[in-house]
This record gives C-alpha cells, sequence and structure tokens, in this order.
C-alpha cells in the first residue's frame, strides 16, 4: 500500500471541484425565496459576501501554496494555534460534510421523483450514496475528472440562461421583438424594497450558497504542482461564481418582478421557457440532479480526507490513516459511507422534513471553519520570516473586517427563529468534541502524534 496521497489533480480539477460545492441546488431552486427576502438588493448581498469569501479563500490559498499538507485548515490550526484547535476543526468540518451529503443525497431523492413519482425517495437516496461512495474508492484522478463533468454541466446551464437573459433584455426575444431593459430592478419598490433589513437578512443564506468552496484546500495534498495549481484556482474561482450568481440573478430579476419570482417555479425554468424551450422543466430537474451529485461528490471527497488527517495526528482510529495502493483512504471513505446511509433512514422515516433539517443547522459549522481559516492564518503569517510569493492583500486589516462579517453571521443566525437551531446545534456539538477530548484520552494521543506535523 502506499503511504502518501497521490498528487494527481490538475488546476481543471480543483477549479471545478470549488465551483461545484458553490453552485448547487440552491441557485437554481432556491434563489426565488433568496430574492423574496431581499429584492434586487440580494445584488449587493453577493458582491459583499463574494469579498469576504475571497479574503478567506486568499487566506487559505496562501497557507495551502506554501505547505500543502493534508487536512489543510485542520492541520494549519493544529499547527499554529495548538491540537485542540485542530481537532475541533477536523471533526466540526467531517460533521459540517456529512450533513450536506445527507442533505444533497435527500434533494437527489426529491428531483427524481418528478420522473418516478411512485418509487420512495429513500431508494434514489440509497443509490446516489452507493455510487458516490464506488467512485471515491478510485483514484484520485477519477474523482477529479467526474467532479469536472459534473460541475461543468452547471457552468454550461447558467452561462445559457444569462446569455438567452441578455438577449430577452436587450434584444427582446421571446418577448414579442421588444426589449425588456433593466427598469424591473428598481420599478417595484426600488433597489431597497424590503430595507436594509432585508439585504442584511439575506446574509446567513449568503454562507450557505458559497460553503464548500474551502474545497480548494483540502485538495491541496493532491494537486498536481500545488505552488502554480492553487493560486491559480482561488484566483479563478472567486470571479466565476461572483459571475454566476450575481450575473444569473440580475438578468432574473431584469426579466421578472422580483415580487412575482416563485408563483412559477425556478425562475430558471421559466426564463428558458420564455426563450422557445418547451423541455425547460426537464432540462433544469436534469441539471439540479447533476448538481447535487457534483456537490455530494466534493463532500465524500473532503470527508474522507479529513478524517485520514485526524488520523495521522492521533484524533481519530489509526485504521482511518491508512491508503490503498491508488492513494485512497479507503478506510475513510467507507466509514463516511457508513454515516451518510443514516440519512437514507430519515429520508425513509421523514422524506419531506430532512433537507430543510440538515440546511438549517449547518451554517454554524460554515463559519467555524471560515473562522479558523483567518485565525490559523493570522499567526502563520506572523511566523513567516519574508513575504510570500501568494498572499493576502491589506493584511491585518482585510481579515479583521472578514472575521467581524463572520461574526455579524453568527448574530443574525440567532436572531432568526428559523436559523437559531444552528446555533444550539453547534454549541452542543463543540461541547460534545470537547468532552471526548478531554474524558476520551484524545489530548494525549494528540500531542504524542503532533511532533510528527
Amino acid at each position: 500500500m502506499t503511504q502518501t496521497l497521490q498528487r494527481q489533480l490538475t488546476p481543471r480539477h480543483i477549479t471545478f471541484m470549488a465551483l461545484g460545492m458553490c453552485i448547487g441546488a440552491g441557485l437554481f431552486l432556491g434563489s426565488a425565496s433568496t430574492i423574496q427576502l431581499a429584492g434586487p438588493s440580494l445584488l449587493f448581498a453577493y458582491l459583499f459576501g463574494g469579498a469576504m469569501i475571497f479574503i478567506i479563500m486568499r487566506a487559505l490559498g496562501e497557507m495551502a501554496a506554501h505547505e500543502p499538507i493534508a487536512g489543510s485548515f485542520s492541520t494549519y490550526a493544529h499547527k499554529y494555534l495548538g491540537p485542540f484547535a485542530g481537532y475541533l476543526t477536523g471533526w466540526n468540518y467531517w460533521i459540517l460534510m456529512m450533513g450536506v451529503g445527507i442533505a444533497e443525497s435527500t434533494a437527489v431523492g426529491i428531483y427524481m421523483k418528478a420522473w418516478f413519482p411512485e418509487l420512495p425517495q429513500w431508494i434514489w437516496a440509497f443509490g446516489s450514496v452507493a455510487m458516490i461512495g464506488g467512485l471515491n474508492l478510485m483514484a484520485v484522478k477519477v474523482y477529479g475528472e467526474l467532479e469536472f463533468w459534473f460541475a461543468l454541466i452547471k457552468v454550461l446551464t447558467v452561462v445559457l440562461m444569462i446569455l438567452g437573459g441578455a438577449a430577452i433584455i436587450g434584444l427582446g426575444w421571446g418577448n414579442g421583438g421588444h426589449p425588456m431593459g433593466l427598469s424591473n430592478l428598481w420599478s417595484h419598490g426600488g433597489w431597497f424594497p424590503n430595507g436594509l433589513t432585508g439585504m442584511v437578512l439575506a446574509l446567513p443564506v449568503l454562507v450557505f450558497s458559497f460553503g464548500g468552496i474551502e474545497t480548494i484546500g483540502m485538495a491541496a495534498a493532491e494537486a498536481a504542482h500545488p505552488e502554480r495549481t492553487i493560486p491559480r484556482a482561488v484566483n479563478s474561482v472567486i470571479w466565476r461564481i461572483l459571475i454566476f450568481y450575481v450575473g444569473a440573478l440580475l438578468v432574473i430579476m431584469a426579466i421578472y418582478p422580483w415580487n412575482e419570482l416563485g408563483t412559477q417555479g425556478s425562475p430558471f425554468v421559466t426564463t428558458f421557457a420564455k426563450l422557445g424551450i418547451p423541455q425547460a422543466a426537464g432540462l433544469i430537474n436534469f441539471v439540479v440532479i447533476t448538481a447535487a451529485l457534483s456537490s455530494f461528490n466534493s463532500t465524500m471527497f473532503s470527508g474522507s480526507r479529513m478524517l485520514h488527517s485526524l488520523a495521522t495526528k492521533g484524533q481519530a482510529p489509526m485504521a482511518m490513516g491508512r491508503l490503498s495502493a491508488q492513494g485512497v483512504p479507503v478506510s475513510g471513505v467507507l466509514v463516511t459511507l457508513v454515516f451518510l446511509l443514516f440519512g437514507v433512514l430519515m429520508n425513509y422515516l421523514v422524506p419531506g422534513r430532512i433537507f430543510g433539517m440538515m440546511m438549517s443547522i449547518l451554517a454554524f459549522n460554515t463559519v467555524w471553519t471560515w473562522g479558523m481559516v483567518l485565525v490559523a492564518h493570522w499567526r502563520f503569517r506572523r511566523q513567516q520570516p519574508v513575504p510570500l510569493a501568494f498572499r493576502l492583500r491589506w493584511f491585518p486589516l482585510s481579515s479583521v473586517i472578514c472575521l467581524a462579517f463572520l461574526a455579524f453571521v453568527l448574530v443574525m443566525l440567532g436572531y432568526s427563529a428559523d436559523t437559531r437551531v444552528a446555533l444550539y446545534v453547534g454549541v452542543v456539538w463543540l461541547a460534545l468534541l470537547t468532552v471526548g477530548y478531554r474524558v476520551g484520552g484524545i489530548g494525549q494521543r494528540m500531542r504524542v502524534a503532533s511532533a510528527s506535523v
């Protein structure tokens, strides 16, 4: 068996991995509810939020390009903030990946019911777990190639929607030859129809949208030439995501009054139908299924690699650290699969509630991960004797602003009754991890293993 992860992921793979995690079902089917919350001011929320995410990614990319090691931000927290911080961050991220994986496998079941309403939802959830699990047991290059094609389908769909929508707005395609213009953006209550509060309330939702972009850091240990691959991926992903989110939402809200969106299904479906594509509903259903499988694929990858990293530092059973001849952490993949099967059981017991339940409790885990990236990067930067070729600009001011943004998101999670459960579950989870560290002897094993990290 090989003893190291294999560096087989190219810039193309890594860029589309992050895109695959960020451009998911929420954009295709959930955008209408977010628009109802903020109106056209949602565009400003995404612009501001995108800038904050770019700061996080530059900080993570700086560390990953300099130290492309397994476990990424968990290992950085371990090294620069102490073993306990690394332990909390690693296990917190693994449970985050489990939650996202359960939500995405549930999404596959929900969307497949549109074509096969007679079959129960849990069958499709089980099928997606089995398929993605089997693919992740193969060499990492197979995973990267699959993720590239999954993400490419989503990217092309969004690009075609933006181009088609621009033709409706500027040339009048599908509108009797009468250009629609951009007046819908301000003709129904202005840019801030629900006031500044509406835009602010949309910020926690933004966390769900961009969650997963940190996958770039997880892939650094298996990237070919990470000193070039990671900076290129970080710099390219963020502007592409802003184009896809801001561009798509701008086109949608220019074509349809924002307060009417959601009354006729997905805005993507209605936009393609307006362009004269009667099969729009089936097309978008197919794309959303691939979107869910793409995100699921990335969660399986990240979850299994995090278990491998935890094991190498004495934070998880040693078996999780073993690699196959292809450099795949087989035990980590299998354990992750077993826990994802719990989601299949939930699809059997409460099929109508599981997706919302999982998504409502994951924001805390995401904010914790991003916050630890910034704090670990702060300590990392203080230990560098010379400036690095790829680094976060305007440090430390940019980090302070971003940390304040993350703190504000936590406050907003507590402000809304719909998302307050995320804080409760997150605090309880951290308390359980702390008990395991103190009582279960994990701390002692970590101190012994930390000398090798």
